[in-house]
């Protein structure tokens, strides 16, 4: 599982991206809003960590503008704050879990575990983008013009993508959350897998298009996007 930590101090950023690793999270870490922000543009995560005091921008500003942008990637808030009115801004701009520090490493690790399990709990048996359905139960992908079973590596990629309209989503990305971590995928297999969703897309007239936007970068349109 892949996370993004925002967290400007320095000290309690690495210690907390130690405590990540050896509960077997992949860490990126950022030391200020603007980075934290960039990066959620430009890549997925299974879950973000925020500070609220951030310089360039706070935790608050960017959880916003990724809600705003349709970014459902549960965040966790830190704060040194722990008024009631501050947790209520948080929680409203859409937080998933709030942590006041200073906290134990034991309790910042089954709020993860919580949020992250509830994030899959919530989501809905369908996803809808444009004219199109992928049904999460029966790995159906359907249209006005009929309906395909999907294989579960296509399920797979496709439901990353519909979860994430818009979001650029790269290759290693898609064959660490699909194959694995430390497995061995063929270095074309992802090419291969976006080539038979294509495929199955035109077959059942989609409006859904997968876009090359860069070298081994993909994406859907946004849904709101779609003739």
């Amino acid at each position: 599982m892949r996370l993004l930590l925002a967290e400007d101090e320095e000290s309690l950023s690495e210690a907390l991206a130690m405590i990540l690793r050896r509960n077997g999270y992949q860490v990126e870490t950022v030391n200020d809003g603007q980075a934290a922000m960039e990066a959620m543009e430009r890549d997925s995560y299974d879950a973000a960590v925020l500070d609220i005091m951030m310089p360039k921008a706070d935790g608050i500003t960017v959880l916003k503008a990724i809600r705003e942008k349709g970014d459902l990637t549960p965040v966790l808030m830190l704060t040194a704050k722990s008024e009631i009115d501050d947790k209520v801004t948080g929680l409203e701009a859409g937080a998933n879990d709030y942590l006041t520090k200073p906290f134990h490493s034991k309790e910042l690790m089954a709020r993860i575990r919580a949020m992250t399990r509830a994030q899959v709990f919530q989501n809905h048996p369908k996803l809808s983008c444009g004219n199109t359905a992928l049904d999460r139960e029966s790995f159906e992908l359907s249209t006005q013009a009929g309906a395909l079973r999907l294989t579960n590596k296509e399920f797979l990629m496709l439901e990353m993508m519909m979860s994430n309209p818009g979001r650029k989503i790269s290759k290693e990305r898609f064959k660490e959350k699909i194959w694995g971590e430390g497995k061995e995928a063929e270095s074309e297999i992802v090419e291969i897998y976006i080539s038979y969703l294509q495929k199955k897309l035109q077959i059942l007239h989609s409006d859904i298009k997968i876009e090359e936007t860069e070298r081994d970068i993909y994406r859907i349109r946004k849904c709101d996007e779609m003739a």
